[in-house]
């Protein structure tokens, strides 16, 4: 099993709120711009989320699977994980252990 060439993912790190929130929903734009098959969101540094950076990575998502690409997310931390079940979005998106595992995915 080979990953793809193009690697399509978006590193995060630290605290995603409203103060970061904008800036990530940009980023989102320009790669989402490209179409690309596969977009991963490493949040493997991830410390902390609120629903401002939910509501960025539900629209990304979004608008990922409108062209027919798949959105996934890696490497969430259990602090992390637990804030996405009790939004109740924790079944929502598709989620790997790390980077590597949701490029290899199907």
């Amino acid at each position: 099993m080979s990953l793809p060439k193009e690697k399509n993912v978006l590193p995060l790190v630290g605290e995603i709120d409203l103060n970061v929130s904008a800036r990530i929903a940009s980023t989102f734009s320009e790669m989402i711009r490209k179409k690309p098959s596969r977009l991963v969101v490493d949040l493997s540094r991830v410390t902390y989320i609120d629903s401002s950076g939910l509501a960025v990575l539900i629209g990304a998502m979004q608008d990922v699977e409108e062209y027919g690409g798949k959105f996934a997310l890696a490497g969430l931390h259990d602090n992390v994980r637990s804030i996405f079940e009790t939004a109740r979005v924790d079944q929502v998106f598709l989620t790997y252990p790390h980077v590597d595992a949701a490029l290899a995915a199907d």
